[in-house]
């Protein structure tokens, strides 16, 4: 027997956490925490309950083992991978043919490597769309558009050691201690050095147990909360006021818009306490070092995108930004999420965030994919093409490791727009509910059974090595997208025979990534963080120094107005429904949910109510509930508790409530308003 020790990056959250996977003869039999490694993000190898089961969905019976046909719905026969690139190659050229390249809508996973997201949006541009997103959309495209329009670029502008340096913490909309346990230890180590803490959630989450102010405002009243703060802190003349004159613009509209949100006026629309918004934003401004880390329970809104802005806002006129200890800290809920969106699986931007209508853009990544033709036309985001399918507009999807079933805003809607498609592939480790509509399977190779490198939420690019082999015949995503590609006349674009080669293509294109040779990758095993240009260059772990990424290198300060989101309560729905998520599960349970000591801790969703409403209703925990909303009906049990507000419900998503949710935009970034809507409750008898 073959015993080895293989370091891999999780493949849960953002965080990036390493471990090794013990393996027999290339088969995984458990893990080893990765203790004798200095400098990663995982302090001595600390992980979550998810990753300590990582061997349980590796080794699931269900995984996809040949590529498979359809029959009939829901049912297929196991076909050959070359019968498999065969249909799929010359199904995607003949809609092409007959309907245009626009016809057919690319999904990108920010569960996989940078390289096959850098090449699943190539061969759509090189197709001749730019048809293709993946899940930021649904969780930070707030996030980065947000950022980007104040600082100039869309990341976390420092490193979880800043959160430990800090000496006040803003957590805002981010249930921190249970989405990324591992992180959360940062924020923990800043409070043992006397750091204050203040937490801003609808729920009083396990998160803000710790904190030193809870501001329990109701979803969807960020901007009149942070508008508050921003007035106290002008005000009392709390702000930074050589940063706000050398390095910010925009500060006379600033004062002009936050004149009115007085803390009593806020809290009349939060229900935060006045008092506790004034404690709150003195903390804040009075911190030498801040840190403000957010997560969906603030992008997930129509106006996720300003809510964004505004937390820039107000960590720019504190003056913390741009040095140690401080910074804004948006956390990622997928491993890669940050990666795939630098690497341009959106359809606004090529690699680096390269504008996809400037003609000197497209001649760029013409000239380095050897094409002749790139569309200088935005494409569909992933909400948006489902209703493009509805109106005959978007005629396949091709989707690589997502679950729109199950991840996207009313649910319900995206099977019935997957009902109406003409070709449907799905690529992924299981036959999850989105790949039940599918044409063909592709069988996907597991993160721990292939190689590439990820970006996690601090812009940190690690490498990620193969630990154990895939079952039957399932094959890299990198392979089968090269294959695929070559098969539909893309050979010269497609060359590839390895991942590295991939990984420097990358380098080459991406100036943020100039400098991560596969070789450089796999010698510094903590990782670098981009921006890192040139071979020689260290990375740069903190952003704007010296100046900021916007045109005339100043931080644009957002002026935003309060509103209200796109549903509130009425008689019919008298409830405020949120979605949350749970320590032990992950995002659509595609791999938490074949891990049976996952399942046997964390079984089944149930909703938060407050006692008050519960006794209205005659509800107590246990109960079967039904939840209500003008898009969809879900049962689970009814959980009485004190950490939700009346009038506040909440319900985990990951096993399927997004039946419920709103899939109303916000038009900047396009991300629906999962957080927020109007609901009822019924209590089920028996």
């Amino acid at each position: 027997m073959s015993e080895k020790l293989t370091l891999i990056v999780c493949p849960y959250c953002g965080v990036g956490c390493r471990l090794y996977i013990k393996s027999v003869d290339g088969y995984p039999v458990g893990i080893e925490y990765a203790t004798d490694l200095d400098g990663i993000p995982n302090e001595k190898g600390k992980l979550c309950p998810k990753a300590n089961a990582v061997i349980e969905y590796l080794t699931s019976r269900d995984r996809l083992r040949k590529p498979l046909k359809a029959v009939e719905e829901g049912k297929f026969r196991e076909i050959s991978w070359k019968e498999a690139i065969k249909e799929v190659s010359e199904r995607l050229l003949e809609i092409k043919k007959q309907y245009g390249p626009d016809a057919v809508m690319f999904f990108g996973s920010a569960r996989t490597f940078n390289e096959p997201n850098y090449l699943i949006q190539k061969l759509a541009r090189v197709y001749g769309t730019n048809n293709v997103d993946h899940c930021a959309r649904l969780c930070h495209s707030a996030t980065v558009a947000g950022l980007k329009a104040v600082f100039g670029a869309g990341a976390m502008t420092n490193t979880y050691r800043d959160i430990a340096m800090a000496d006040c913490i803003i957590v805002w909309g981010h249930n921190y201690a249970e989405t990324h346990p591992v992180g959360f230890r940062y924020v923990l180590k800043a409070k043992d050095r006397g750091a204050k803490l203040i937490v801003v959630d609808p729920r009083r989450t396990r998160t803000a147990w710790f904190a030193d102010i809870h501001l329990q405002l109701y979803p969807g009243t960020d901007i009149a909360l942070a508008n508050a703060m921003i007035h106290v802190i002008i005000k009392e003349n709390l702000y930074d006021k050589e940063f706000v004159a050398k390095r910010t613009v925009g500060f006379d509209d600033l004062v002009k818009t936050v004149e009115k949100y007085t803390p009593e006026y806020a809290e009349k629309i939060t229900g935060v306490p006045a008092s506790l918004i004034r404690e709150a934003a003195r903390m804040f401004a009075r911190a030498e070092k801040g840190v403000i880390t957010w997560c969906m329970g603030l992008t997930q809104h129509t106006c996720g995108t300003d809510n964004v802005r505004l937390l820039a806002t107000l960590a720019a006129i504190c003056g913390h930004v741009g040095r140690e200890g401080t910074g804004c800290s948006p956390m990622r809920g997928q491993n890669n999420v940050q990666g795939a969106c630098d690497l341009g699986v959106l359809p606004n931007v090529f690699p680096g965030y390269k504008s996809v209508t400037a003609s000197e853009n497209i001649e760029y990544f013409k000239k380095h994919w050897g094409v002749d033709y790139l569309s200088d036309k935005p494409g569909y985001t992933i909400i948006e093409s489902s209703y493009a399918i509805e109106e005959g507009k978007v005629k396949a999807y091709y989707i690589m490791g997502e679950n729109p079933v199950i991840s996207d805003a009313n649910s319900n809607h995206v099977v019935k727009a997957l009902k109406k498609l003409e070709f449907l592939v799905v690529q992924d480790i299981f036959l999850t509910e989105t790949a039940q509509f599918a044409d063909i399977v592709l069988p996907a190779a597991a993160l721990p059974e292939n190689e590439g490198s990820l970006t996690n939420t601090e812009r940190r690019v690690q490498w990620s090595f193969k630990a154990v082999e895939p079952p039957g015949e399932a094959r890299p995503d990198w392979w089968i997208i090269t294959e695929i590609a070559k098969a539909m006349g893309y050979e010269k674009q497609f060359p590839y025979t390895s991942v590295e080669e991939i990984t420097l293509e990358i380098a080459r294109v991406v100036p943020q990534y100039g400098g991560m040779t596969p070789e450089r990758l796999k010698n510094n095993i903590a990782g670098i963080h981009w921006p890192c240009p040139s071979p020689d260059h260290p990375g740069t772990p903190i952003l704007y120094k010296d100046k900021f990424l916007t045109p005339d290198g100043k931080a644009h300060l957002a002026a935003v107005e309060h509103r209200p989101p796109a549903e509130q309560p009425d008689d019919e729905y008298p409830f405020i429904l949120t979605t949350v998520r749970v320590v032990g599960m992950y995002h659509t349970n595609t791999m938490t949910g074949r891990s049976p000591s996952l399942k046997k801790r964390w079984p089944e969703p149930y909703l938060e109510i407050h006692p008050d409403d519960a006794e209205k209703l005659g509800i107590k925990t246990g109960d079967k509930v039904k939840i209500i909303t003008r898009r969809g009906e879900y049962v689970c049990k009814a959980k009485v508790t004190m950490t939700i507000k009346p009038g506040v419900v909440a319900v985990p998503w990951h096993w399927g409530a997004n039946v419920l949710t709103n899939d109303a935009l916000d038009p900047i970034s396009k991300i629906p308003e999962t957080k927020v809507c109007a609901c009822k409750i019924i209590r089920l008898e028996g």
